[in-house]
């Protein structure tokens, strides 16, 4: 059994609380112990919010999250697994509050995830239980749909551990790789009431590995005993206008899934028609489905959590997110054989001499070996830091987002603050950001002047937008941080999975799966540190490698269901088209559209 795995549980209820108390003793007596258990109480109005905060009192391993407002299965799922990321686990188990797992349940799936990685090299992204009813029967409202056109290879591969390959699960019980979690994104908040599940199994399971398990049982405590073929009424709206996202936006399936998976839904939904009871209802609500699955599109999760206090304004923000005013941060710097040993040494200065708020660490990441000059200021920087530094070395070069990654995990405060090794910070920056910080924000940045060589000879303005708003609306087409200007919560971060190795682009995308999984931004506008724009910089900003990057990029904004197809295809037409023209062209169009600019996007 894979006793080491690091499993939390993720429980969303609503008005459940008999109920939910048998769900939480039934994880709490489970053989494989959890590290922790993500509770999202959808705004219960039958004793559950104190239910709660009185076991949360007395078990450690209890981690609540309070809503204001009902966000059903989907919403919970997105606010839990978001939660579930900041206990740094290796697998995330997604419950319902009326399902209660057998002692052996957990266990179960752990042992046929361990076999099936020693014999095929590569752990299943998502694991699904036997759901049975309360008589023992399978429940056939939750039978994990299995994988269609599975070669022979990989049933066997999967009958050797007792499993069957699956395409799809539903949240009763479903075991997920907290790695893939971090890459594919969090379920969606707008696919309220229906399909959401399905919509999130297929993203996380695309080219991957799931698998049924049997011998993992869960009991489904629903009042009766069915499937979801029951006449669903004005609720036919979310089921029609849901799968018509999933089909036209969602990145889960292929092209040949699709047209699968769609033949089946329309003949469910012509048998769901001429078993109704009330087919103009029915149907009324299937067209203000269809209307509603083309012209619209599924809201990012901040935006629709909003109102259920998950994303508040920094405002109106929850005093449990406060930090005190003083509140110690880290200082991370990476450098690398690159650098220039003056520049580092003026970055530094700035960033820590010259502050009239310090940190109360610089962590120095050393990005392989460097050459001696540089290796010698490094030692006197260290030696004479006014701070205490920790010099982390790497024995090679990984690249800026692992070796910012290794530095996350040398700070010792929930604050960080990041900085290159060639710019410089004015004085009063860290005075200026820390206190959105403390007031709740996870993330703020700040406007910067840019400069060829002379940091008194600006050439250019970056004003970020200031707006929550905005910056939520400007993600989809352009990194709304100055990535150099930064100041974050630690915890925030590693709940959207740390930076990642991609070249130029590792910022944006962890900023945008932040803002994704709900981080709260803040930006200021005012210019708080200088950028170096010279010695390449525009040439770095070009190329095949860099315009891979920017197509994987994209790719990755359609898993996270942030872009619409028309999105994607207008960010990889205009910002992949930039990555390929010429220097002296790339240089015009950034000074004419992107230095200056204001924070009011277009997009």
């Amino acid at each position: 059994m894979e006793g080491a795995a690091r499993v939390v549980a993720v429980v969303v209820t609503w008005n459940r609380r008999d109920l939910l108390v048998e769900s939480l003793d039934a994880l709490a007596g489970q053989d494989a112990p959890l590290t922790a258990t993500v509770v999202v109480d959808n705004a219960s109005t039958d004793g559950t919010a104190d239910l709660l905060r009185e076991r949360a009192a007395g078990d450690r391993l209890l981690d609540v999250v309070p809503l204001e407002a009902n966000s059903g299965g989907a919403g919970g799922f997105a606010a839990g697994v978001a939660q579930a990321l900041t206990h740094d686990p290796d697998l995330v188990w997604l419950l319902d509050d009326d399902t209660v797992p057998t002692p052996g349940a957990l266990a179960a799936l752990l042992e046929a995830r361990a076999a099936y990685r020693t014999r095929e090299g590569r752990a299943p992204a998502v694991l699904a239980s036997r759901v049975v009813w309360s008589d023992g029967r399978d429940h056939p409202m939750n039978t994990p749909r299995p994988k269609p056109g599975a070669s022979a290879a990989e049933r066997a591969a999967a009958q050797a551990v007792g499993a069957v390959p699956i395409r799809s699960a539903s949240f009763v019980s479903l075991l997920a790789d907290a790695d893939v979690v971090r890459e594919r994104g969090l379920p969606l908040a707008d696919y309220f009431l229906w399909n959401d599940d399905f919509e999130y199994s297929t993203r996380l399971l695309r080219d991957r590995v799931g698998l049924y398990v049997p011998a993992s049982v869960v009991v489904h405590k629903t009042r009766a005993f069915g499937s979801t073929d029951a006449d669903p009424g004005e609720r036919f709206y979310f089921e029609v206008r849901n799968k018509l996202w999933l089909f036209t936006r969602s990145a889960g399936l292929t092209p040949a899934e699709k047209a699968l998976y769609a033949g089946s839904t329309a003949r469910r939904w012509v048998r769901t028609a001429r078993r109704s009871s009330d087919r103009r209802t029915l149907l009324r609500a299937a067209a203000r489905g269809l209307r509603d699955g083309v012209t619209t599109g599924p809201r990012p999760n901040a935006e629709v959590l909003e109102r259920a206090g998950w994303h508040a304004p920094l405002a109106t923000v929850d005093p449990g997110r406060l930090l005190p005013a003083g509140t110690p941060f880290a200082l991370l710097v990476a450098t690398w054989a690159g650098d220039r040993p003056d520049y580092l040494r003026l970055a530094l200065t700035s960033s820590v001499h010259d502050q009239t708020r310090r940190p109360a660490q610089v962590v120095l990441v050393q990005d392989g070996p460097v050459p001696e000059a540089l290796a010698a200021e490094i030692e006197r920087l260290v030696a004479t830091s006014p701070v205490p530094v920790t010099h982390l070395v790497l024995p090679g070069n990984v690249g800026l987002g692992p070796a910012l990654d290794a530095g996350l995990a040398a700070s010792d405060h929930e604050v960080v603050a990041r900085m290159d090794a060639d710019d410089v910070s004015e004085p009063t920056r860290f005075a200026e950001q820390l206190p959105l910080l403390e007031a709740g924000a996870d993330i703020v940045g700040s406007g910067l002047l840019e400069f060829d060589d002379d940091p008194a000879e600006v050439v250019g303005r970056r004003t970020p937008p200031t707006d929550p708003e905005e910056i939520l609306r400007v993600v989809r087409f352009r990194d709304p941080f100055n990535h150099p200007t930064v100041v974050y919560r630690r915890s925030a971060v590693l709940a959207a999975g740390g930076y990642s190795d991609m070249a130029l682009m590792e910022d944006y995308l962890l900023f945008t799966r932040m803002l994704v999984g709900g981080a709260v931004p803040a930006n200021l506008a005012e210019p708080l540190v200088r950028y170096r724009v010279g010695d390449g910089a525009y040439a770095r900003r070009g190329g095949r490698e860099l315009l891979r990057s920017e197509l994987a990029l994209q790719r990755r904004f359609r898993d996270l269901g942030l872009t619409t197809r028309r999105q994607y295809l207008r960010n990889v037409a205009v910002r992949g088209g930039y990555r390929l023209v010429p220097e002296p062209v790339r240089r015009l169009a950034y000074r004419r559209l992107l230095a200056n600019r204001t924070g009011h996007a277009r997009g």
